[in-house]
């Protein structure tokens, strides 16, 4: 699997996302989000990028559902991983299009972004 929840502690869910996300993979983590968010209401969301290879092209993934239903309960984003994939996860996770703020960490900054996430 190239996407997994690794944590779910104090509101922030804590995703990995290893090698190359698949379509699927999305999707049965968009699944999961959506049970925590029933559970816990608003969420923040901390993704990690580990060795990261882009994601596949097979798959719907202008699908916008997930984001119609569920950006109302995500109070924040971070995005944590390689500088090479900065402006292709902000394109992909849609920074400015959507209602929450979205910033992306170096992995040196993980605190930094753990950090963010907490703020008001």
């Amino acid at each position: 699997m190239s996407a997994e929840i690794i944590s779910t502690i104090d509101g922030i869910v804590t995703v990995k996302i290893t090698d190359k996300l698949t379509y699927p993979d999305l999707i049965e983590l968009q699944k999961s989000v959506i049970g925590i968010i029933d559970q816990l209401g608003g969420i923040k969301v901390l993704i990690i990028c580990e060795d990261l290879h882009g994601w596949s092209k097979e798959g719907d993934w202008e699908k916008l559902s997930f984001q119609v239903e569920n950006d109302p309960f995500i109070n924040k984003m971070a995005i944590v991983g390689e500088e090479k994939w900065e402006e292709p996860a902000l394109i992909f996770t849609c920074k400015g299009l959507r209602d929450f703020p979205i910033e992306y960490f170096q992995p040196h900054e993980l605190t930094r972004a753990q950090a963010w996430l907490n703020e008001n």
